[in-house]
């Protein structure tokens, strides 16, 4: 679980990160990153209803996202707002192949220290 101050909660921040942030779209999901004016990264997670009705799934797919963004959280440079969207081809993919595709995003965006 993140804590709470690794969190986007507000909807002015999504909108923010939208409208400001540089993009990276793979096959799974697609990455938006702002800078903040805060020490720490915080991260919104978009899964929408197009990719399962059913919110087991959804809820396993960010609870598996999060484990991920928990465990590379200390490489982070620090003071960004990053979004993921999550798209369909998630449902085929495993958890080490997810950690690689959201790497990969990170160093796109040139996220690491």
């Amino acid at each position: 679980m993140l804590k709470k101050e690794n969190r986007i909660s507000l909807n002015k921040d999504f909108d923010r990160v939208f409208k400001t942030g540089q993009s990276f779209y793979g096959k799974v999901f697609g990455l938006k990153a702002a800078k903040n004016k805060l020490a720490i990264d915080r991260f919104g997670i978009l899964i929408s209803t197009k990719i399962s009705k059913k919110a087991v799934i959804r809820n396993r797919f960010k609870r598996q996202l999060r484990e991920i963004i928990r465990e590379e959280l200390p490489k982070l440079a620090g003071g960004h707002d990053i979004v993921l969207i999550v798209l369909p081809l998630i449902l085929d993919k495993k958890f080490e192949e997810l950690r690689s595709y959201l790497v990969y995003g990170f160093e796109k965006l040139n996220l690491y220290k």
